[in-house]
This record gives C-alpha cells, structure tokens and sequence, in this order.
C-alpha cells in the first residue's frame, strides 16, 4: 500500500492540475490579504471559498483519476496483491496530495504576513483541517461512485450531482424546512441536520471559533450553546471522524466484491 501511495502521491504531485489547484489558493489568499491586510476577514473570505470549491475539487479529482487509472488498477490486480492496499494506497495518494496543494496555497501566503505571531494562528489551523477534511471525505464518495458505476458519463454526473446537493440543495431544503415548522422546538433537529452534512458542518464551526456565530441568528445562538461546550465539541469531532471513516469502509467493500 505504500508504494501504491507513493505512486499516486508524485504522479498527483507531479501534475499540472496539482500546481493549478495550489496557484489559485495561493493568489488568491495573497490577494485577500492584500486588499484587506486584516487577517481575520482574509479567514472568513476564505471560508465561503473553501467549504464549496475542496468538495468539488475533490469530488472532481477522486472520479477522474480512477477512471484514467482502470487499466493499472486491473494491473495491479492482476498481481499478488490485496484489493485493500490497491484503493486505499491510490486514495491516500490523491487525497495526500491535494491536500498538500491546499495547505501551501493558503499557509504560505499568511506566513508572509505575519501567521506566525498573530492571534488568528488558532482559527486559521482550524480553517486548514475544515478543508483537509473535506478533502479526504469527497474523494472518498467520489471513489465509492466511480466503483459503482463503469459508465464514465454517469459517474461524473452522480459525483457532481452529490456535490451539489450537499453544497446547495441540502441547506436550501434545510431552510424550507425550518420554515414550515417553525412553530415547532427545531433546536435538535438544526443540530442533527447540520451533523449529516459534513459541509455544514465544517461551516459551523470554522463560524463558531471566529466568533461570528451571531451572524446566523437565533440558530447561530443553539449552535454556539451546543458547539461551544466541550461535550458538543466531541460529538462534533466524532461526527466528524465518522464522516471520514465511512466512505472509506464503503470504498473498500465494493472494491473487494467488485468484479473488474
């Protein structure tokens, strides 16, 4: 699995999608910080950026290199190795890398401006995980798809229409629904809801540590009273952990079942 995860990590690492994709974080960043010289407004800008743009871009690379990678992927199953090593070693190596493209997009333009002896270290490590995570969690599903499905049209089309409804259709089905109950106590449905989205998720609480929860009203108020307690902050990290593991569970037991 090493190996295969060292492959995939410098051919990923290697392409020109991988620059691209660190080029427009790190100008970007540079040009939010430039105009606003404010570190903490930079952070938030970057937000909204990141909670949609690192579940597309992950979603978008997981589909992609499994299907260009299906004849060494029959290769290598062709040869005495576990199905396990073979997918979790490519997804570790996509996810790795675009990663790494990420973090340096973002890291080293607010290296430049002083990160490192600011308040706003704290918030802007959580901004980091927030987008790592999001990462890992959609090039999963995107991989759970792709397996699915052989048709490559298909695939890409049921990758990007999971992006979209976890980026866009969730929260506006989510709002719809708070309005035709909301004569009814919704605290624990918001919080169960923003739980089984891992984009809303990470929003929340990237909003609740900048301390701007009360941008979102009375719901920013129930998330800030349940996120900002230590027993909210484990369930939200479990939830959150759950959201990485499950996919790449799915992820394995189809590849070991599949018949390629």
């Amino acid at each position: 699995m090493l190996k295969i995860f060292k492959y995939s990590f410098f051919d990923l690492v290697r392409s020109r999608w991988s620059f691209i994709y660190f080029l427009f974080f790190a100008i970007t960043t540079g040009a939010l910080l430039y105009l606003s010289n404010d570190l903490s407004r930079a952070i938030i800008s970057l937000m909204n950026i990141i909670i949609i743009l690192c579940p597309l871009i992950g979603t978008l690379f997981g589909v992609m290199y499994y299907y260009n990678s299906r004849e060494f992927i029959e290769l290598l199953l062709a040869q005495p190795l576990k199905r396990r090593s073979i997918f979790l070693g490519q997804y570790l190596g996509i996810s790795v890398s675009l990663s790494l493209s990420f973090v340096l997009g973002l890291g080293i333009p607010f290296v430049f401006h002083g990160l490192t002896v600011s308040t706003t270290l704290v918030d802007f490590i959580a901004l980091l995980l927030v987008g790592v995570l999001l990462t890992f969690i959609f090039i999963a599903l995107a991989y759970v798809i792709a397996i699915r499905n052989e048709n490559r049209i298909r695939g890409f089309g049921m990758a990007i229409l999971l992006w979209l409804f976890m980026a866009v259709l969730y929260d506006g089905l989510f709002l719809l629904s708070l309005f035709l109950f909301e004569d009814y106590p919704l605290e624990k449905f918001s919080l169960a809801m923003t739980m089984l989205n891992p984009i809303d998720l990470g929003r929340v609480i990237v909003m609740l540590r900048l301390d701007i929860s009360a941008l979102m009203g009375y719901t920013g108020a129930v998330f800030n009273r349940f996120f900002g307690t230590s027993q909210g902050l484990l369930i939200s990290s479990l939830f959150a952990i759950i959201w990485m593991i499950m996919p790449v569970l799915a992820l394995v037991r189809l590849a070991e079942r599949k018949d390629f």
